[in-house]
């Protein structure tokens, strides 16, 4: 996909080698600041800044996709910079949003989640689930970047260049909305420097095929290869733009995530059901959780307004600083605890009625391409009209 990694290069330059703050041997760091490439299939522009910064050879790059690489065609936790697979469009910003939170309200740390967005992916309601939670919860450790290159796959995006009602989507979700030129590095410079007590986005206009003469802001070009004798020479071209070559370092973080121990989780103490008793499974689940919070306080609930059904509302009552509530928005919740138990920050619990579930399907399949240490319980299991 080389038109969609030229729309986010000057984003992705400056968000490696100027905003973000992380150690480039230790990618999984937990004080670094994440990042998340939603637009998962311009994988090959975030393979070339980890090369860029020193973690990957630069002859690995031309393994790209093939079998015994782990370069895939997009990003996947094998790769010790990825925390979490995206590539399904829709669901990074989620992901990020459990980042963020978790960022905030659990390690009560300095790192910041930069999250990379396509304007195509904006059409899904999952982006939207996740711009009300950030909002709601005012994460200002958050910043989404929207790469409006105008282009989708087959046709324009619905919006193409209006920035402008993006920016007021933002607005309006409770965010801070920013519109740069996406090809202008002291704009962008300038716009990762704001500080707000609320999520920022920054809504970047820019041209899908960037710097590539004859494609750049061309339809028909999403997912090709260029040909050999033209890539030869937008190669050649591109090189010779080069002003400096001078390597770039980017800033080491403020090492202060507290130590996390998530393994050997234990009940305190075994069931005392007698034999006989009457218990809805529901409710077992809600009192084994609270006593599993007890166990470690890095445990923790999420629920979409159904806590007072499955019973979460125990672990609630007992560990309130622990308990994150997602409304009626059950894909993103999915993506929310994935998001908080990336880099084995916490052991996440998630409930609601199982029928529920099934909307969050593809949510959940990413989870286990994830590897996420996620854990999903739903009740009213049954065959009869809304269970």
């Amino acid at each position: 996909h080389p038109t969609s990694c030229c729309s986010a290069a000057e984003i992705m330059s400056v968000l490696f080698f100027h905003t973000m703050r992380y150690k480039v041997q230790d990618p999984r760091n937990a004080s670094n600041d994440r990042f998340v490439l939603s637009k998962g299939h311009a994988a090959p522009i975030l393979y070339s800044v980890w090369a860029e910064a020193g973690f990957l050879q630069e002859a690995e790059l031309l393994n790209l996709r093939k079998i015994d690489s782990v370069l895939e065609g997009h990003p996947v936790p094998r790769q010790a910079f990825t925390d979490v697979a995206t590539g399904s469009l829709g669901q990074g910003l989620g992901a990020a949003c459990g980042m963020a939170y978790t960022g905030k309200f659990f390690d009560r740390a300095s790192y910041r989640v930069y999250c990379l967005l396509g304007d195509g992916e904006l059409s899904e309601g999952s982006v939207w689930e996740a711009m009300a939670f950030a909002g709601f919860y005012k994460l200002d450790n958050l910043v989404a970047i929207f790469d409006v290159n105008r282009l989708g796959q087959s046709d324009p995006a619905p919006l193409q260049h209006h920035v402008e009602i993006y920016q007021k989507r933002c607005e309006a979700f409770g965010w801070h909305a920013i519109i740069v030129d996406g090809h202008s590095v002291e704009e962008l410079c300038k716009a990762f420097g704001q500080a707000k007590h609320q999520p920022t986005a920054i809504i970047a206009k820019t041209f899908k095929g960037k710097g590539i003469s004859g494609v750049e802001d061309k339809e028909s070009w999403h997912g090709k290869p260029l040909p050999k004798n033209m890539a030869e020479q937008v190669i050649q071209e591109i090189d010779d733009k080069i002003q400096n070559k001078k390597k770039l370092s980017p800033a080491l973080p403020e090492e202060d995530a507290p130590v996390v121990n998530i393994r050997n989780i234990k009940m305190p103490s075994p069931p005392t059901y007698k034999v006989g008793e009457k218990w809805a499974t529901r409710k077992a689940y809600g009192v084994a959780l609270a006593k599993l919070g007890h166990a470690n306080d890095r445990v923790i609930a999420l629920d979409g307004d159904t806590k007072n059904s499955t019973f979460s509302e125990l672990f609630k009552k007992e560990h309130p600083s622990r308990y994150i509530e997602c409304y009626i928005a059950e894909q993103n919740m999915v993506s929310i605890a994935v998001g908080c138990a990336t880099r084995d920050r916490t052991v996440a619990f998630a409930s609601t009625f199982a029928t529920f579930f099934t909307r969050a399907f593809d949510q959940i399949r990413m989870a286990a391409i994830s590897e996420s240490n996620i854990n999903l319980c739903g009740s009213h299991c049954g065959v009869s009209i809304g269970k």
